[in-house]
């Protein structure tokens, strides 16, 4: 492998940005060396919304919901996200 060359001084996060937009980190990081992170407790940020849903759809998401031993909104959240999904391999 070549000589690496030194990485710069960055004054702030949007110079760094810029800096790894035009420049390729093989010259600067030895990726050989890497090492896999792993965050076992890092969860996903999420927002708080406000969703009116029909009272009969709701029902019926808390049923399946029972049926499959989760909890309501995670459910929801599964359909919204495997929809996300299937809309995506349409829209494409």
């Amino acid at each position: 492998m070549s000589k690496l060359n030194k990485l710069p001084k960055f004054k702030n996060v949007t110079e760094e940005a810029n800096f790894w937009q035009t420049h390729d980190s093989s010259q600067y990081i030895d990726w050989t060396q890497a090492k896999q992170a792993v965050f076992p407790n890092l969860k996903p940020s999420t927002k708080t919304i406000s969703l009116r849903l029909p009272e009969n759809l709701l029902n019926d998401i808390k049923i399946l919901a029972n049926k499959e031993d989760i909890p309501y909104q995670s459910l929801i959240k599964i359909l919204l996200s495997r929809g996300i999904f299937a809309f995506r391999k349409v829209a494409s």
